[in-house]
């Protein structure tokens, strides 16, 4: 293909690369930093949930611009000799390693994630650490003496052998402990290193050495052993000649004999007595129930985490009741199983004798963690970790019916003029269909009168969309498919009114109106300015990834911005979510991240937390393919608290399982956190409505896999109600059952009656149908009996911080007004999404609502006014807040393209 610059010159073709070579020796790789000046390396570390360092240090620039030295130097101002990088972004310190964590039993394999400040070199992995010390200490010495814990089990300190040993030219640090028995109660050091028939002292201490084990012992031979500690009360034999095999590498040296071990150990020897269960100190209310068989059904507990260097109880159910799971154990010495007690009759488990739960913990060998196919079983039995409230009869709300359809939509979307715009896929829908109709909810009767054909010219699969705020609230879908369709920009005048057909239809001219990079799976946002930002995407079905923002209108001088948290993240940060923060900049969650942007340069400003993912895998995800689906919580005047952020269910990578709880923080609090609440099932591809009470529809989805045509199962029918206004881990109900599979490719939104429009599905197999039926849910705000108030309004054009009369008809007193920002709906994500609760004060029938603030509380767009009385919503009435600022009603400046104006 010739370039586009210049036509005579060859610039690749498809999938293809023109390749120059300039002479020059190739950069290297990534490497492990082996420390800047005055820090060592000491390799890669495990970490988990209880951290190894466990202090979280800030450096400049936040995550996104880590290296190792930013690191170093941080931990080293507050006064720590240790600091570690993990996940490419995270920085921790400490003065000692805890709960467990060590050397990485794969060595460096695990630390294979470049620092996100400098790609030259490793800032750890998932739950792995590179960990530098201040000093040139060697690395795999440890200079802190073992914590000595009093406990049931015990702790002593070896006795000194009278015997030399037989070997020479050990490590530094490395001597000789004695013989030891072996198997009076079990294995005493428990890491058995691969028999060789050449095995020498050296040999089986250098093994031990190299995989971070302070103790090493040599059996029958040829057998090597390590650990970091004797385990099962090991005792020093009789005579050091029980120890009388010699070393299968060397006659002159001894190891072991039947039953004995020829222990050497780098400084102190510690010996643990025989473990038992731990049954004190335990984290929070968790009691010890016993040795607990394996289910005659399965496993007792779905979720396994594999923890082989810090598994105790306490980092376990600790695990456990975080993600809100009451029941739990520990199995095989290193597995951590979370579940339900409920979990434990279901799958035919039974108690079994103490005696055959006997595997230490490796986080801590004084105590067990349970035994082959054993459980050592624990239940919580303090307050509750989570209350599901179950109301019954129109308490629960309910599915309706509404009208039969003619497209399986890809996206719906409000129309200020009080009708929702389908819009479908190519390829998979009815062959005569036009590819975008309107569903005018006046005419519900009367099926061809209740669908206008409409068109676009473009494959709108996996675009964006938005209202605009231009004063016509014109709709605009962006993105797409596959070639062109990519590049689309499409807009929509919408007209007509309850009743009455419009005649305007979709207008699109890729030849004249384009986005500067191809993208499908993007996100749209409008910002403060009145500007839209579009997020993220790839380059057509499955392609490489798009990995930058854009503005539109593009700005004079405007180009691509490539961010490389989205390129580092790919494929599973597609349909980002986005935000405006009262606070100024943007908020952008994608995969199971989260940062906040500048609003001007679009840099990082603050890196979050890592979303919290399921509890056996924190890889899970909440953004496409692995789609959760999330909202903004609503917003009260006088505004005074940050922006909240929710999101729910998910999936993880590999076997999809899918996530059963939603996240929750506030992005603009000074150390932000993520708030865990488990849902009473599992959710992948589901969808959110918020409603004007501010509460929130969870619905849709199924209960295993991912996003994308049939692959996922099991299919999710129950709708729950989160409440936020209610206390954490109360705040969910669960409400009536539909008895229509949705799954990929179904959408839910807020009607102007309150109720909540559920319609499509596509999951193109064999076992559920494309679904063209629409429903209702119907809130029980609405089936309570209670009147519904109504209200007239002439102001429908606000300024920000204006006051605005309405005329309310019934009582006004409890009375609240809510402000439902103008939504598209599609793939979890409600781009527009916005739930305002304005100062309004009544006097008489006469209510005065004062307009939000300014454009970071309240970006400017198109808003469903309703009005409430105790708890029950009037019909929606429309108004715009915020103007054009943008002057998008001028946009696009083409003849076959029609303008409201400004």
């Amino acid at each position: 293909m010739g370039c586009s610059g210049a036509p005579t010159e060859a610039c690749g073709g498809p999938n293809r690369l023109t390749v120059f070579y300039s002479g020059q020796t190739a950069p290297s790789g990534p490497i492990t930093n082996p420390g800047p000046p005055g820090w060592a390396s000491q390799g890669c570390y495990t970490d988990g949930g209880a951290r190894t360092l466990t202090t979280g240090m800030a450096t400049p620039g936040g995550g996104g611009a880590l290296t190792v030295a930013l690191c170093t130097t941080a931990c080293k101002n507050a006064n720590y000799i240790l600091a570690g990088v993990e996940y490419g972004g995270e920085c921790f310190c400490g003065n000692v390693y805890s709960n467990g964590g060590g050397p990485a039993p794969d060595g460096s394999a695990g630390c294979s994630m470049v620092c996100n400040g400098n790609s030259a070199e490793f800032c750890g992995g998932p739950n792995r650490l590179n960990v530098y010390r201040v000093g040139a200490a060697d690395p795999t010495t440890s200079t802190e003496t073992p914590p000595e814990t009093t406990t049931a089990a015990g702790t002593t300190t070896a006795p000194t052998s009278t015997s030399t040993g037989t070997a020479g030219g050990l490590p530094t640090g490395w001597t000789y402990k004695g013989c030891y028995v072996d198997n009076t109660n079990g294995r005493i050091l428990i890491n058995q290193q691969p028999d060789s028939a050449t095995l020498t002292v050296e040999t089986c201490v250098a093994a031990c050495k190299g995989a971070g084990y302070a103790v090493a012992g040599m059996e029958y031979s040829t057998q090597c052993f390590c650990g970091n500690t004797i385990i099962q009360g090991g005792s020093l034999a009789a005579s050091d000649t029980e120890c009388g095999n010699t070393c299968g590498g060397n006659a002159q040296e001894k190891c072991g004999g039947p039953n004995r071990m020829s222990i050497y150990s780098d400084g102190d020897l510690v010996i643990y007595q025989p473990p038992a269960a731990q049954q004190t100190g335990l984290p929070g209310s968790w009691q010890y129930q016993g040795c607990l068989s394996e289910g005659a059904n399965g496993r007792v507990f779905r979720y396994q985490s594999i923890l082989p260097t810090n598994d105790t109880a306490t980092v376990c159910l600790s695990m456990c009741a975080k993600f809100g799971y009451n029941a739990g154990g520990m199995e095989y010495g290193e597995e951590c199983f979370c579940g339900d007690i409920a979990n434990v009759a279901a799958n035919g488990a039974t108690m079994r004798p103490e005696s055959e739960c006997n595997t230490p913990c490796p986080g801590d060998p004084k105590y067990i963690c349970g035994g082959g196919n054993r459980l050592s079983y624990y239940t919580w039995e303090g307050a509750p970790l989570y209350t599901w409230n179950r109301p019954t009869g129109n308490a629960a709300g309910k599915y309706e019916f509404l009208i039969g359809g003619v497209v399986v939509p890809l996206m719906t979307q409000h129309g200020v003029n009080g009708k929702i715009t389908f819009i479908e896929k190519f390829g998979t829908g009815a062959a005569n269909s036009t590819g975008a109709y309107e569903l005018d909810l006046a005419q519900i009767d009367n099926f061809s009168a209740a669908w206008r054909p409409m068109h676009v010219k473009t494959d709108v699969f996996c675009s964006a969309g938005l209202i605009l705020p231009d004063k016509a609230g014109r709709q605009i879908n962006v993105g797409g498919w596959s070639g062109e369709s990519t590049f689309g920009v499409r807009l929509y005048w919408p007209d007509g009114s309850p009743g009455v057909a419009g005649t305007n239809d979709w207008q699109e001219n890729v030849n004249e109106l384009t986005l500067q990079a191809g993208r499908w799976y993007p996100t749209a946002m409008i910002m403060a300015n009145g500007s839209i930002l579009v997020v993220g995407g790839e380059r057509g079905s499955n392609d490489a990834p798009v990995p930058s923002l854009e503005v539109l209108p593009k700005p004079a001088g405007g180009s691509l911005l490539t961010m490389d948290w989205l390129l580092r993240t790919d494929p599973n940060n597609l349909y980002p979510f986005l935000a405006v923060l009262p606070s100024g900049g943007i908020f952008v969650a994608y995969y199971n991240e989260a940062r906040i942007l500048d609003e001007n340069t679009f840099a990082t400003i603050k890196t979050l937390p890592n979303m919290p993912g399921a509890v056996n895998n924190f890889l899970g995800g909440r953004t496409y393919p692995l789609e959760g689906t999330a909202v903004l919580l609503p917003q009260y005047a006088p505004y005074t608290e940050g922006l909240g952020f929710l999101v729910c269910g998910g999936s993880t990578p590999g076997p999809g399982i899918a996530i059963d709880n939603c996240v929750s923080t506030r992005p603009e609090a000074t150390n932000p956190e993520w708030v865990i609440e488990r849902m009473p099932s599992q959710r992948v591809i589901s969808s959110i409505s918020a409603l004007p009470d501010g509460t929130y529809l969870i619905l849709n989805g199924a209960e295993q896999g991912v996003a994308g045509f049939g692959l996922a199962n099991f299919p999710n029918h129950n709708a729950v109600l989160y409440d936020p206004s209610k206390p954490v881990n109360t705040r969910m109900s669960v409400m009536a059952n539909t008895t229509v599979s949705r799954l990929y490719h179904s959408e839910a939104i807020l009607l102007p009656d309150g109720r909540v429009l559920v319609s499509g599905s596509d999951p193109q197999d064999d076992e559920y149908p494309e679904e063209y039926r629409n429903e209702v849910f119907v809130p029980p705000y609405l089936l309570n009996g209670n009147p519904r108030p109504s209200f007239t309004i002439t102001n429908k054009d606000w300024s920000y911080g204006q006051s605005v009369q309405i005329t309310v008809t019934g009582s006004t007193a409890n009375l609240k007004v809510s402000l439902m920002g103008a939504e598209s709906s599609t793939h979890g994500n409600s781009m527009g999404q916005r739930t305002i609760f304005p100062a309004v004060s009544c006097a008489g029938a006469t209510c005065t609502i004062t307009a939000p603030p300014n454009a970071h509380v309240c970006p400017p767009g198109w808003f469903q006014v309703f009005v409430l009385a105790n708890g029950t919503p009037s019909i929606s009435k429309w108004v715009r807040i915020g103007g054009d600022p943008a002057g998008l009603g001028n946009w696009p400046n083409f003849p076959d393209f029609t303008v409201p104006g400004v």
